[in-house]
């Protein structure tokens, strides 16, 4: 074993980037809530003013992790996991209301928000229960430890009603996949996105001259189509495949054809019809080859079709109000400008009006007037695209693809399961937030409510992720000590 120093195995160009991007989000915080009867940035009484105070203790805090011997975050993985469960399931109960959620602990003059520092924990826990011996990925057992491990935080957080924190968590189930959860799954997740979204979109929007709602039918020919696809995919049968699908769509050309001229219809009855026909036929090439992948297709196919009739009742029944305002909104079903569309809106005008350049630092009319709502939190994304422009919003997104991929190099150049696990949930959670941020600001996904690594003021936002970045920096200094 080498005695190497830490400070040689560290990787100095996380820690610059990470570095680059704290001072940079002090600035946009600064020119998002800069008022011009304040005294100056350093005033504690400013939010420019406490994200400094935050941003040094976050430079110690980082230092501390560094000097802490790495051992230590496996021994002590479980106990960081279930004393933050402790945490969360406590805030549920005494945590003040703010803004509908229980999620705020008041310590003093200091508010925490646990569930950002739950994210660290859940990510120790599972690379602790993913590196141990005898553990596989393809094993029910283990799958459902997993999933326990994932969807525990999840559900203290969505009781505490922080619905976008939840979903955060999410995020891991990419590192399941990269550590050998069968593309399946992933697929079915994508597909059960799909059909969420169609079915809702679509939903109440008909077929020209029949009675054929258009979501309905789209996601049941999706189900057949993706359904026949797995027999080209796992069984190797193209042929069949293919003779399925052709025999689906000229089934429905013609009933279409019988609906639009002779006599209308729901051509959803012919597809519910298809549908039966080709899950029984699975099952009897299950039951005539014995083969379990049958059964999981058909299984799929069921599953899918329960998943779509279940999504109106998940839309109208289980997300509140806001929530389906919001959703209504970015699929286009909803023009409310004024309303739930208000905080879309005035940051697109202010990315739009940054123009290539931007306007320059304090020289933000949208973010100075406080049209945008939220500017320096969940928000903050559209202070960089008025005051630094195009170009300045550009340099950020790709200092944040750089770190990606640098942090993707550093998890798969770990010598432990432990590591690697932990370096690719480090991966997952950091893209989920800058794409879902960016994405919401932008328009592009549902507002959700979660901020912008280094970037959204808070204190909580910014140490649970230096914690989150710091202890892999100190697992791949230690990797590199050992070799």
């Amino acid at each position: 074993m080498r005695n190497v120093s830490l400070w040689k195995t560290t990787d100095w160009w996380v820690i610059s980037i990470y570095v680059i991007l704290v001072i940079a989000g002090w600035f946009s915080i600064c020119g998002a809530s800069y008022d011009f009867s304040d005294r100056d940035f350093f005033d504690f009484s400013t939010r420019a003013g406490k994200q400094f105070m935050w941003i040094i203790c976050s430079f110690g805090l980082g230092f501390i992790l560094m000097m802490l011997e790495d051992r230590l975050y496996n021994l002590f993985s479980y106990f960081i996991y279930a004393g933050i469960i402790i945490l969360l399931l406590v805030t549920i109960f005494i945590a003040p209301e703010v803004k509908g959620s229980r999620s705020w602990l008041q310590l003093g003059p200091v508010s925490l928000q646990p569930a950002e520092f739950a994210k660290f924990a859940t990510a120790l826990a599972l690379a602790k229960y993913m590196g141990s011996y005898g553990f596989n990925m393809r094993s029910v057992k283990s799958s459902i430890i997993m999933a326990t491990i994932v969807l525990l935080p999840m559900l203290m957080i969505i009781l505490q009603r922080e619905t976008g924190s939840a979903l955060v968590y999410l995020a891991f189930f990419l590192v399941f996949y990269r550590e050998g959860m069968p593309g399946a799954v992933l697929f079915s997740g994508v597909c059960a996105v799909l059909y969420f979204i169609v079915s809702i979109r679509y939903g109440e929007v008909f077929i020209a001259d029949t009675p054929t709602p258009v979501g309905e039918f789209v996601v049941l020919l999706l189900i057949i189509i993706f359904t026949c696809l797995m027999l080209w995919a796992y069984v190797k049968n193209i042929a069949l495949s293919l003779q399925l699908i052709g025999i689906s769509f000229g089934v429905v050309l013609i009933a279409y054809l019988v609906s639009e001229y002779l006599i209308h219809f729901n051509l959803v009855w012919v597809l519910w019809g298809l549908s039966a026909l080709l899950v029984g036929y699975l099952l009897y090439l299950a039951f005539r080859k014995w083969q379990h992948i049958y059964w999981l297709m058909a299984l799929f196919a069921v599953s899918s079709i329960a998943f779509m009739y279940s999504s109106d009742y998940v839309f109208d029944n289980v997300l509140e109000p806001h929530q389906q305002v919001r959703i209504q909104v970015v699929l286009g079903m909803k023009d409310d400008p004024t309303g739930a569309g208000y905080n879309v809106n005035q940051s697109k005008i202010a990315i739009g009006s940054g123009g290539l350049t931007g306007k320059g630092f304090l020289n933000g009319t949208q973010t100075k007037l406080k049209y945008v709502p939220e500017q320096d939190t969940d928000f903050i994304f559209c202070t960089i695209g008025e005051e630094q422009g195009f170009l300045g919003s550009t340099a950020v997104l790709l200092l944040f693809l750089f770190l990606i991929l640098r942090l993707i190099f550093l998890a798969e150049r770990q010598s432990s399961t432990f590591g690697r696990v932990y370096g690719y949930s480090v991966v997952s959670i950091f893209l989920f937030h800058l794409f879902i941020n960016v994405g919401m600001v932008l328009g592009l996904t549902p507002v959700i409510g979660i901020p912008l690594p280094f970037f959204s003021y808070g204190g909580s936002s910014l140490w649970g992720f230096t914690i989150l970045l710091f202890i892999f920096l100190r697992i791949d200094a230690g990797r590199s000590r050992r070799l």
